[in-house]
């Protein structure tokens, strides 16, 4: 073609003008190369070591937001519903209120419903907490369970039968799965944040079980940050009672004008208590645009949740936490109680629970509102709220202290207070008792937190390492607790005293089976936990051509392990048998025979497992 090219042009007489010379010099090639060198090589101002503590710094805050954020979002949740349910009871209570606005819906009877239907549902959340927290993943539980309580509110917009009864069984459904997420995540972002913070370790480079008592202090700091947080709830809770509806409320002098006695003499809640509390209705307008507010609140914590809270655990963990089995997840709940350190703790979660319940309906009616008016309910709820937010911070001391001193000092305050309220019987409509209720109050609070942060310390400590089971050990410690609820609504119509005496009861067995509890783990006891199985994959995907196995979880052992496992095993068994060989030879007969079936078929498991994990690397 270029000779083609030569000849025409040649014919048609145009000189053939050589092309200019692009070749450049030696000095500039050099010139260019150095450049390249340059731009591709390292840079002499990047420093590795440094970028890479500045990355684990940004992990390191990011696991605070995410505490921080968990904690806002499950105040303002139950700030939101339990200042909409005081309000909405207080309305309905209110005779006049009834039969103005609803007088043929029967609002009473709807109330009476809507309590069964939150304290009776979680009863069998036992059965369902797990799979639900196992299935959607312990973030997406938190936004799931706080979308709930915003479908709570929004019925209130339209008061009937068939919107707050359903809403609120549906109340009853997500409270032990949310508070079952938010334990398991707080406990696990102490967890992330030792592994930030230790990140040159081997273990946690190759994603090992954390060694015993690492995380401990930062369980401590954060569920210490989490309860002091989030009782701040019981003050913003009274919000809506403190600036819209006190002012509609009646004095004290027609509540109470047929309550003749107050306290531990007393039967039920407040006998005698005037069934008209309004003395002028609120009008709907306000109502709605209060509900609007808290509507706006309960999205709010939604967001929260759904934005600012990272996840609990990485993908691969999560596929393998969900993948053993739903038949196991349903099962290791009970399974879990054959360790004798959560069963020997399952009289405080249950006291934990019946504590919390008395000090809102037992201390704060019975004896402050039938003392002092149904004015001054916001200002005694709102001390114990506070009082319980600043107290909480007292759990840091756990960090030089022995553990047992929150739980100890908290019973110890429950302990005084209860022999004292088993003899106090103020005088109705008597401001003098104003203070000492306010004290009580304040003392009550300060019990509640070292019970409540303290309890939750224990279980994050004594699980530590055990990030696999953490759903399901707080999620027997929150059934327990909303057992203890539901046994709170039933003795409703008990005397005082008799209140009284089962809750100091409880006290009681709580302290004696903890210390139990100490005394096998100083006598070092091994305690019994049931085995999670191996995660059971589907061969699909890309992170199975790995040569490693991308999906083992940290908790779980390698394959040569469970060969070591099952050698060590196979020698035990060994050495059993000849210890019993003079005893009784039919009987080493028959457990010999037995030992060597168990063996066969683990091996033949073993070879099965190798030969399908050299398939998928193939």
């Amino acid at each position: 073609m270029a000779d083609m090219y030569i000849h025409e042009e040649l014919k048609n007489g145009n000189p053939i003008v050589a092309p200019p010379n692009e070749m450049l010099d030696a000095g500039q090639v050099d010139d260019m190369q150095g450049q390249m060198e340059e731009f591709l090589g390292p840079q002499a101002e990047y420093n590795e070591e440094e970028e890479e503590r500045k990355y684990y710094r940004r992990k390191r805050l990011g696991i605070i937001k995410n505490v921080v954020a968990a904690s806002v979002g499950a105040m303002i949740v139950y700030s939101v519903y339990m200042g909409l349910l005081q309000m909405q009871l207080i309305l309905h209570y209110d005779m006049t209120y009834r039969e103005v606005k609803y007088s043929n819906l029967g609002l009473e009877d709807i109330d009476r419903k809507i309590l069964q239907g939150i304290n009776v549902t979680p009863i069998v959340a036992l059965l369902y907490t797990p799979i639900l927290i196992r299935f959607l993943g312990t973030k997406w539980m938190m936004f799931l369970a706080s979308g709930i309580y915003a479908f709570f509110v929004s019925t209130n917009y339209w008061e009937r039968y068939y919107t707050l009864v359903p809403s609120a069984i549906a109340i009853g459904v997500a409270i032990v799965p949310l508070w079952a997420s938010l334990g398991n995540y707080i406990t696990r972002m102490a967890q992330q944040y030792y592994e930030y913070v230790n990140y040159k370790e081997e273990h946690v480079q190759e994603q090992k079980k954390i060694p015993k008592g690492a995380c401990h202090k930062y369980i401590i700091i954060f569920q210490s940050i989490f309860s002091a947080i989030f009782h701040l709830s019981f003050v913003f809770a009274e919000f809506p009672m403190c600036f819209i509806l006190n002012g509609n409320l009646q004095d004290k002098g027609h509540v109470l004008s047929n309550v003749h006695e107050c306290g531990a003499t007393i039967t039920g809640v407040i006998p005698g208590f005037n069934t008209t509390v309004l003395k002028n209705l609120p009008s709907s307008m306000r109502l709605i645009q209060v509900e609007s507010v808290l509507m706006g609140f309960a999205f709010l914590s939604m967001i929260i949740f759904l934005v600012l809270c990272g996840a609990a655990y990485r993908p691969t963990e999560e596929i393998d936490l969900r993948s053993i089995g739903w038949g196991n997840i349903f099962q290791l709940p009970f399974k879990h109680l054959r360790d004798y350190r959560l069963r020997l703790l399952c009289p405080f979660f249950i006291y934990s629970g019946l504590e919390v319940l008395f000090a809102i309906s037992g201390l704060s009616l019975s004896y402050g509102v039938c003392t002092l008016g149904l004015k001054k309910l916001w200002l005694l709820v709102m001390v114990y709220g506070f009082s319980c937010s600043v107290f909480s911070t007292l759990s840091l001391g756990l960090l030089r202290l022995p553990r047992w001193t929150c739980l100890a000092g908290g019973a110890v305050v429950h302990f005084v207070l209860l022999l004292v309220l088993m003899v106090f019987s103020p005088a109705p409509q008597n401001l003098v008792y104003e203070g000492p209720l306010l004290v009580i109050s304040i003392l009550w609070g300060l019990g509640t937190a070292l019970n409540k942060t303290g309890v939750s310390i224990l279980l994050g400590i004594l699980y530590a390492e055990e990030k696999e089971r953490l759903d399901f050990v707080f999620t027997i410690y929150h059934w327990l607790q909303a057992i203890a609820i539901f046994v709170v609504y039933l003795w409703s119509g008990l005397p005082m005293r008799v209140k009284l005496a089962l809750l100091l009861a409880t006290l009681l067995l709580s302290c004696y089976c903890y210390w139990l509890m100490e005394r096998r783990l100083m006598k070092k006891e091994r305690h019994r936990l049931p085995r999670i199985p191996r995660p059971k994959h589907k061969v699909k995907g890309y992170r199975y051509l790995e040569d490693g196995n991308s999906d083992e979880s940290d908790s779980e052992k390698s394959e040569e392990d469970d060969i070591e496992e099952e050698e060590q095993l196979a020698n035990e068994m060994g050495a059993l048998d000849m210890q019993n060989e003079h005893q009784d030879g039919g009987v080493l007969g028959g457990d010999s025979l037995r030992a060597r079936r168990k063996r066969v078929e683990g091996q033949q498991h073993i070879e099965e497992d190798a030969q399908v994990m050299e398939g998928h690397r193939e």
